[in-house]
């Protein structure tokens, strides 16, 4: 049973003690519902770790899993970091007046208007991602006659266990300097040769939607064997080393993820192993969740209209949204759990496909879910849509984009307005 599965007595589901169907119908569908107190629980598991180990951290919120000025100043109020990885998330972050010493800018394809807005408002950090962006971050440093902390960003060659889209940390990937290669190292000795920058440690991403944490300790003794080099022929020691992300949530009963503070507690392991083996001292611990902080908080609902029966075959669902607002089914297979929102305590009649109505034959929600006999106007409530759900969201075949809506203590508060059909056009030129 999914975490934010709970009823009321009419047996329709709730979130955050609110009837979802009240929501659905006072907001429109599709909509993304999210439980705030989930959010905070989530941060806190990691935040919280950290301090019980005494151990100094920056838990980094991923803001390409859902950016927006709420979500940001939620972020702000448990005392999180930033991972901006655009002008778009740093401008939103900016809009959220987030602390920008505690913002630190990503990407492999850093351009010159994004690095001068990270030295112009003075960002806490810019993870270095390849050789071209050291030249074109110098060239601005001196022009603004200022300096900037970097990471270090690093493959270290370790295969998580997810899907091939979204491997980032093997030694085949668009992101950072290889380790085994040397990239790393030549990197390293660029940047001690410019003065305004200082390089306070590395960075390491090893995929997403991680199980478990061998993964993430094989990528520690990866960063410490060239930190041992560079501490021998550098005299080098890192301030900083950041783990990234890809701790897993729970989408189905197929998905078995630790508790949270349980990758916390593996790497603060490891960490006081290598660094005792080298006699350096303790480094502050960054890491970037995204989807564990907001994918499990959120529900997607959306309006159930038209059905098609194929004997012997299967039997579709339609519903009022689809790949526009949630890309994952259609672009890497994601699975998903879904109960009828109004019906939650009648028992399973049949197993149907959940259709989007975007026109496509690959816009498909869900495959095969055991379901009530259900009628258009039903409300379906699509779990853990809180990451990369809003964020992907498209203007496919013209829809305007959802409305998401947050819940705390009982209280519901809209946050990103529904698209008009005005907001869609806004952009067009007549050629009249």
């Amino acid at each position: 049973m999914h975490e934010l599965m709970n009823t009321n007595d009419q047996g329709h589901l709730t979130i955050g003690g609110l009837d979802t169907t009240y929501l659905a119908k006072k907001y429109g569908t599709p909509l993304f519902v999210y439980d705030v107190n989930k959010i905070r629980e989530n941060a806190r598991a990691f935040v919280d770790t950290f301090e019980h180990y005494g151990v100094k951290a920056q838990v980094a919120y991923a803001s390409k899993a859902f950016s927006s000025i709420a979500m940001l100043q939620v972020a702000k109020q448990e005392k999180l970091s930033l991972d901006v990885v655009s002008q778009g998330e740093l401008y939103t972050a900016l809009q959220a007046d987030f602390p920008v010493e505690k913002i630190h800018l990503h990407g492999n394809n850093k351009n010159v208007a994004e690095l001068e807005m990270a030295v112009k408002y003075n960002i806490g950090c810019v993870v270095i991602d390849n050789f071209h962006e050291i030249e074109l971050l110098k060239d601005i440093l001196a022009n603004y006659q200022t300096e900037m902390d970097v990471l270090l960003r690093v493959t270290p060659g370790i295969e998580a266990h997810t899907h091939d889209y979204i491997l980032t940390g093997n030694e085949d990937s668009k992101f950072g300097f290889d380790l085994a290669n040397g990239q790393a190292e030549e990197a390293f000795q660029r940047l001690q040769e410019i003065d305004t920058i200082h390089v306070k440690g590395l960075h390491c991403h090893i995929g997403s939607q991680i199980f478990e944490t061998d993964g993430f300790i094989m990528a520690v003794r990866r960063l410490f064997d060239a930190l041992a080099g560079w501490k021998k022929t550098y005299h080098y020691v890192p301030q900083v080393l950041n783990l990234g992300g890809g701790f897993g949530i729970r989408y189905t009963d197929e998905d078995q993820p630790l508790a949270l503070d349980g990758y916390v507690e593996a790497l603060v392991t490891e960490i006081k192993l290598q660094v005792d083996q080298l006699e350096m001292d303790f480094p502050e611990i960054w890491i970037e969740p995204g989807r564990a902080i907001v994918g499990n908080t959120a529900v997607t609902l959306y309006t159930i209209g038209s059905k098609k029966a194929i004997p012997g075959v299967r039997d579709y669902i339609a519903v009022d949204g689809g790949m526009t607002d949630n890309i994952r089914p259609a672009l890497y297979q994601a699975k998903y759990e879904a109960v009828v929102a109004n019906k939650v305590n009648m028992p399973p009649s049949t197993t149907a496909s959940i259709a989007g109505k975007c026109c496509e034959s690959g816009d498909m929600l869900i495959w095969d879910v055991p379901l009530p006999s259900v009628e258009p106007g039903d409300i379906l409530a699509v779990f853990s849509t809180g990451a990369y759900g809003y964020s992907m969201s498209s203007h496919y075949n013209r829809f305007p984009k959802a409305a998401v809506v947050f819940v705390e203590d009982m209280q519901d508060k809209i946050v990103i307005q529904r698209e008009t059909y005005q907001d869609v056009v806004k952009n067009d030129l007549s050629y009249e």
